[in-house]
């Protein structure tokens, strides 16, 4: 996506922009010499995560744009005020909002917390309703009025509630927000809309949920940026109430190959289907596969699971444990259904089946055929769970462990 000057002057204010997608943003805005206000809760280095307010500050303002710091915390009413004033007075007024601040926590009811409930539904819904009702007045007043969640396209189907009902409803809180403020200030000349990405994005999030090895299946951030950027630079009456994907907003600008965007080009066709969205292309027997409506019947999988968990008893050792320190469960449904553990805490490991001796740290639910191909090397478990084949209750950093013990399995099954 080429800079076209279309956002040269304007005033961006970014929530989250230190690092990842919302920095992203603000660089491609910071091409055409726009404002930027990086509204975000890192001052000091973080122990753990890159960039701070000022360092994303410094590289907007070598990419050509003028940038102001704010700390802010989205959820705090004088933090967000405060950012917003000094925006105005430094750049005299706000053209665009980005809400892009976001907090998650991939946790099931029981396992949820009601501090971590409390934060998503605080930084995500009440932090973007907040935001973008503390900047309507200076909306109001630009000729280029534009308010961008980053969140999913509103779907009602059950498979993106169950695994984490906490964090679909705090994510799709900003979606509602698009929906209700798209209609209330339609007359108002500001489009109010939504992007997410079809794929998983290289963030220091998700290299968090799914581990270093994430950059395999996922696209750069540029590929938001770019998106983010084609949409803002329209003009906003033409369009408004939008839950646009990034892959489409491209291919509609004329962007055919996305190659470019994966962060191993010759992995682009075998990428990770992001959360809220189908992989592209899904027909509706795919759809209605992955809803969870049918449990698969029996076939040529009969027999494989219980000789697959006897070649990894055969394999265990004090080192895969001291490496593992997780009790998995399986719920299997499908052809070979049932429940089978895997003890990788305690002595020199054990498996087999039924529910395991030791409570489990994580437990996985999938049919039979996925089961197998998980364990065989064909399917990836974080792939597998973000498209809804594979349930995980418990400790999810525990549960994708496992992809580092099928690795290591993958040549001796």
């Amino acid at each position: 996506m080429i800079n076209s000057g279309k956002l040269a002057g304007r005033t961006l204010f970014i929530t989250g922009a230190s690092r990842g997608i919302g920095k992203e943003i603000a660089l491609k805005a910071a091409r055409d010499g726009a404002n930027i206000v990086v509204a975000a809760k890192t001052a000091e280095p973080h122990p753990k995560l890159p960039g701070t307010i000022y360092s994303a500050a410094e590289e907007i303002e070598k990419a050509g744009g003028r940038a102001h710091p704010c700390i802010v915390d989205v959820r705090d009413e004088v933090q967000v005020r405060t950012a917003i004033q000094e925006a105005v007075a430094k750049f005299g007024g706000i053209d665009i909002v980005v809400n892009n601040a976001s907090a998650i926590s991939l946790t099931n009811t029981p396992n949820t917390d009601m501090k971590r409930y409390d934060l998503m539904h605080n930084i995500n819904t009440r932090g973007t309703f907040l935001v973008s009702k503390e900047c309507l007045p200076y909306l109001k007043k630009s000729n280029h009025a534009h308010i961008l969640n980053i969140s999913p396209p509103l779907s009602m189907l059950p498979k993106w509630f169950g695994p984490h009902v906490a964090y679909t409803m705090a994510k799709y809180g900003m979606s509602m927000c698009v929906l209700g403020m798209a209609e209330e200030f339609k007359n108002d000349g500001i489009a109010v809309n939504a992007l997410w990405p079809r794929t998983a994005i290289l963030t220091a999030a998700i290299e968090m949920l799914t581990g270093s090895e994430s950059a395999q299946w996922s696209r750069k951030p540029e590929i938001m940026a770019d998106a983010a950027y084609a949409i803002l630079s329209r003009e906003p009456k033409q369009f408004t109430g939008q839950f646009f994907v990034d892959d489409e907003v491209l291919e509609a600008a004329g962007i055919k190959d996305l190659k470019p965007y994966a962060c191993v080009p010759e992995n682009a066709d075998n990428l990770m289907v992001d959360f809220f969205v189908e992989a592209k292309g899904a027909t509706t027997e795919t759809l209605a596969a992955t809803a969870g409506a049918s449990t698969p019947t029996a076939g040529s999988d009969s027999g494989k699971i219980p000789q697959l968990f006897q070649k990894i008893e055969s394999l265990l050792s004090t080192e895969i444990v001291s490496k593992t320190q997780a009790v998995f469960q399986f719920n299997i449904s499908g052809a070979e259904q049932g429940t089978w553990y895997l003890d990788l805490k305690n002595g020199s490991g054990s498996c087999g089946s039924g529910t395991p001796p030791a409570t489990p740290d994580a437990t996985l639910t999938m049919n039979s055929t996925n089961f197998f191909d998980m364990f065989s090397g064909k399917l990836k478990a974080a792939p597998a769970y973000m498209t809804g084949k594979l349930k995980i209750s418990g400790d999810f950093q525990k549960a994708l462990k496992l992809e580092k013990l099928m690795k290591a399995l993958k040549s001796k099954l």
